[in-house]
């Protein structure tokens, strides 16, 4: 009897392994005739590729994509092309897609630890419409890169920059003797940069955006120009200059629409936008994802030419863990939706709400009994309760894709001052995440370091933010200019290490951590923006080793506290923030300031 059941239990794990297997396709990149280090076009076989597992793996069907170690490259020649309206970028269409992975369920690509080399002006990934995804042991990186590195060798107060232009950069003189850098099927001319010490990687102290003029350039030597506008003191020979423009019309990773994506060990190297950007998807983890060099040898000085992360509208849980961000010319996250204005009122139940930023729009805002929220411009105080979307449709366009303002129709009466004359906006309360950050490495980037406006828990935790430059921390809010929503309700910021950040001066960098909504007119507010409860924000058992005086500056926030913080003053830079504050509040109340060292 015990024979015939122990037969019977390994006939059952039998047919359930077999079922296990049936149920999973493993396809190698090589069946298709793409193998490891070779000069081929890696565009056209994806295409095929992709089309036939979708053809073969119907829904439940567990498909595996495997890329055998090695380089890979991709051209625009061949590739996908999509008309892509991407939150927070360029809205340039068509777009070129190397691997466009659109309506899957259940699919993994593992690149195995393999380079994904791109050339041309290309969307190096993105993921559509599709549920339970993996992506990962892959990076991205880019043969010629649109940002430009250079090197002073020379600078005189008079005669202005000798600059050698890095190996890899393809450059000419133009005719109106500007100097310009070209790859496949692109040109650019950057009249701006961001300044790096040559030693250490790190933003050069007190310099923030620069200019770089070119009128005049001549080459005196191979590689070798000099720029007779270009003066700067601070640069002194030897700095490493990034050199951008601020076009920005594709991300290294595209999310839209998906739900349950992972993505594991995935590097983005450059980018000509974010590295990674996410819009109306649910539940994302990243886990050791890092827009980052290729290691201490790495020649370059820069990575993405904007933030590193960016989750536009996203809902459920968002987290990112073991990470690695550095050398961006941006955020390493921001997490945000996006208001819309409201611009008509058109009856009681119904207005008119437009995306305003030129860099947001043309993708899908809300859907119906989506919970929203009305704001007012000027004061930022929200209007009592919460209403729901009984209709929406496009309003400009005959369907959403591309489309900037939108019909709504509300389940419930507008309250009366809600119209186009009093300057509101509307927030979609339903597509905000929570989100866990995480045992991340932030460094050497321009800008901020973090940048969270969601009201669902947000927790930051076990970080180092290592010479961010600007603010490390911020919590954010706009309705006036980003159009960014909206007020963080449950925050805890804990466990993180602060390293000098505030060597350099950009937007909203007021602190080390900096709450800071976009407030015009503050005077008149009568509710408060941020927090809502007795602890909403809370800052713990952080240290901050810092040069300069500005820990904390909060605005508009009911519930803050802060405890149990280690401060320590170092002298690696001079002091010269305008903030000689270590506090900073404005109309800030329930605030705890206690047992810090």
């Amino acid at each position: 009897m015990k024979k015939s059941l122990f037969l019977l239990g390994c006939l059952c794990l039998f047919l359930a392994i077999n079922n296990v297997a049936a149920q999973e396709r493993t396809y190698d990149i090589t069946q298709f005739g793409l193998k490891p280090d070779s000069k081929k076009n890696a565009s056209p076989v994806i295409v095929k590729a992709l089309a036939k597992i979708k053809s073969e793996c119907k829904d439940g069907t567990q498909a595996v994509l495997r890329f055998p170690t090695g380089r890979y490259h991709f051209h625009e020649a061949g590739s996908a092309v999509r008309e892509y309206y991407i939150s927070n970028h360029d809205q340039t269409n068509p777009k070129k897609v190397g691997l466009a992975i659109e309506d899957f369920k259940n699919l993994t690509i593992d690149g195995q630890g393999s380079e994904f080399i791109f050339y041309g002006r290309m969307i190096p990934l993105s993921l559509l419409r599709s549920e339970n995804c993996t992506l990962k042991n892959f990076s991205i990186d880019f043969a010629s890169p649109h940002i430009v590195q250079v090197q002073v060798v020379a600078n005189d107060p008079q005669q202005g920059i000798t600059f050698k232009v890095a190996p890899w950069v393809n450059y000419r003189i133009s005719k109106d003797s500007l100097f310009e850098t070209y790859g496949e099927g692109w040109t650019a001319r950057q009249a701006g940069g961001i300044a790096f010490e040559e030693n250490t990687k790190r933003l050069v102290y007190n310099t923030s955006d620069i200019s770089c003029p070119t009128k005049g350039v001549t080459e005196v030597a191979p590689r070798v120009l000099h720029a007779p506008k270009w003066k700067n003191e601070r640069l002194i020979p030897g700095t490493v200059v990034a050199m951008r423009t601020w076009f920005r019309p594709t991300p290294g990773v595209f999310l839209s629409h998906d739900v349950n994506t992972t993505l594991q060990n995935v590097k983005v190297h450059y980018a000509e936008g974010m590295g990674l950007l996410a819009q109306l998807c649910e539940n994302i983890t990243l886990d050791g994802f890092s827009v980052c060099l290729k290691g201490e040898d790495d020649p370059r000085y820069f990575t993405t030419q904007a933030d590193a992360t960016h989750f536009s509208g996203c809902k459920g849980t968002i987290v990112s863990k073991n990470g690695l961000y550095e050398g961006m010319m941006d955020d390493a996250i921001n997490v945000h939706g996006t208001y819309l204005k409201v611009i008509k009122r058109v009856d009681d139940h119904t207005l008119i709400g437009r995306y305003m930023h030129d860099q947001a729009w043309g993708f899908e805002w809300g859907r119906a009994d989506d919970e929203v929220q009305f704001v007012r411009s000027e004061t930022m105080e929200l209007v009592d309760g919460v209403n729901r979307i009984a209709s929406i449709r496009p309003y400009d366009k005959e369907q959403v894709h591309g489309a900037r303002e939108f019909y709504i129709t509300f389940a419930e009466a507008l309250p009366a001052e809600v119209n186009e004359k009093s300057g509101f906006g509307i927030e979609n309360l339903t597509w905000t995440p929570e989100v866990l950050f995480s045992g991340n490495t932030i460094r050497n980037n321009r800008a901020r370091g973090t940048l969270f406006s969601t009201p669902k828990k947000t927790v930051v935790e076990d970080n180092l933010f290592d010479h961010t430059s600007g603010t490390a921390i911020l919590l954010c809010g706009d309705c006036n200019g980003w159009f960014e929503t909206g007020a963080c309700r449950n925050v805890i910021i804990r466990r993180n290490k602060f390293v000098n950040a505030l060597t350099n001066m950009f937007q909203f960098t007021n602190a080390v951590i900096s709450i800071y909504p976009e407030i015009p007119n503050l005077k008149d507010q009568q509710k408060y923006f941020h927090g809502g409860s007795k602890e909403g924000i809370v800052i713990e058992d952080n240290e901050f080793d810092t040069f300069d005086a500005p820990i904390l500056y909060a605005k508009s926030v009911d519930g803050l506290v802060f405890r149990n913080n280690t401060i320590k003053q170092n002298t690696d830079y001079k002091p010269f923030h305008w903030n000689t504050n270590r506090f900073l509040l404005e109309r800030v109340t329930n605030v705890q300031i206690q047992e810090n060292n």
